[in-house]
């Protein structure tokens, strides 16, 4: 056991537990504990176990292009959990030397998408670039914080934490975005998401070439009227993190330690910051697969794990409810920095929750079948294979056992 210890604290992760789940079933059929996560067999918790080898033959294959984690857990017990080893300084080394989009500044920095020093992983360890699943946390953390009185109603107008006289192109609608039109990707500044990231016309990728990215987005003109149409921005979550700052008085880096990643049993992550300084709210965070799940499963549990509240229900419930379609098919809709689309199951229409992060971030929770689906991976260029949440969704509860 020491060697086993040894070895992942060394980063040799996917090994090891692949090694762990190659275990017979009769190794596994009374549930083990590792990292505060139970482990039991799929059948115990009527999961098909050849149903989930099936998907896991099909990432192994390439079918769904470069996955780096499949994790399943259900009742509160993790039964399923493969990881996948890919070349990336090979795969992505004519990309990581070419200027472009997603090489932005120096090509050896953070924000160079293709330098594998950085993304997926960070550093050659076994934490994963989250991407923009961070604003699912920072939505968790917008929960608690004003659970315990340190952050404004959610109706509280966002330039009230900005000097308007160095704020760009103010009028009335720009005075009427809330934080919770941050929350809900419904600012209505004007800014274009829908671009493949590759694209130098994409907002963000214009944003990423400023110092201060907060400053940039508050400054576009409006768009739309706030509060009406849902549009993706990221830069809406780098001003909400800015103003977590400003009102908690704590980084929102900081604020996490203390009130999520320590009452999780979260203690590695890296969690990346601005040219500016600030913490990347955005994208920025690297947490492993299993801490993803953790969280994952926080919310699955109404805020609740082990015997600590440590979300308030309340918030669990308002985050993750369906506000603004998003224009997708099948009624996808946002709610506060969080998806949802409903799936069917046995006749009945019922609804997936999950994160959404660039290359293949997806924390996904099943209430109905009391059931959590991760995945990580880094296909971020357009044209790759991808396994999107709701097929995940339809692979993995075609595996429930009647």
């Amino acid at each position: 056991m020491g060697e086993i210890v040894a070895a992942i604290a060394k980063g040799a992760f996917w090994p090891i537990c692949a090694a762990l789940f190659a275990l017979s079933s009769e190794t596994l059929a009374e549930t083990t504990t590792s990292n505060n996560w139970q482990l039991a067999q799929p059948e115990t918790v009527s999961l098909s176990d050849e149903a989930l080898e099936a998907v896991h033959q099909d990432i192994e294959s390439g079918r769904y292009g470069y996955i780096d984690a499949f994790l399943v857990a259900r009742q509160g017990k993790l039964v399923f959990e493969q990881y996948y080893e890919h070349d990336y300084p090979s795969i992505y080394r004519q990309e990581a030397a070419t200027p472009g989009a997603l090489v932005v500044n120096d090509p050896s920095g953070p924000y160079n998408y293709f330098n594998p020093w950085w993304h997926p992983y960070y550093r050659n360890t076994a934490l994963h670039s989250m991407q923009s699943v961070t604003k699912s946390v920072v939505s968790a953390l917008v929960g608690i914080a004003l659970s315990q009185g340190e952050f404004p109603d959610l109706d509280t107008p966002v330039l009230q934490f900005f000097d308007e006289t160095v704020v760009e192109n103010v009028d009335g609608r720009k005075r009427d975005i809330t934080l919770r039109d941050l929350l809900t990707m419904s600012d209505g500044l004007l800014w274009d998401e829908s671009l493949p990231y590759n694209d130098p016309d994409n907002s963000f990728a214009t944003m990423a070439k400023a110092h201060n990215w907060v400053q940039y987005t508050l400054d576009l003109p409006m768009g739309n009227e706030p509060g009406k149409v849902f549009n993706y921005n990221s830069g809406a979550a780098l001003i909400l993190g800015h103003i977590f700052r400003l009102a908690t008085g704590t980084d929102i880096e900081e604020y996490a330690v203390e009130h999520l990643f320590t009452p999780l049993g979260i203690d590695d992550y890296y969690w990346d910051r601005t040219p500016y300084g600030l913490t990347d709210t955005q994208e920025g965070l690297y947490i492993s697969a299993r801490s993803l799940a953790k969280i994952a499963q926080l919310f699955l549990q109404k805020g609740r794990w082990q015997d600590e509240q440590i979300i308030p229900a309340t918030w669990v419930e308002e985050s993750t409810a369906p506000r603004y379609p998003t224009g997708k098919s099948d009624e996808e809709a946002y709610g506060y920095l969080w998806w949802s689309q409903p799936y069917a199951f046995k006749g009945k229409t019922v609804r997936a929750h999950f994160g959404k992060g660039f290359g293949g971030q997806r924390p996904i929770f099943l209430p109905d079948l009391n059931m959590v689906i991760v995945l990580t991976g880094w296909n971020i260029l357009p044209g790759q294979p991808f396994l999107h949440a709701m097929k995940a969704v339809e692979r993995v509860t075609a595996a429930v056992i009647d």
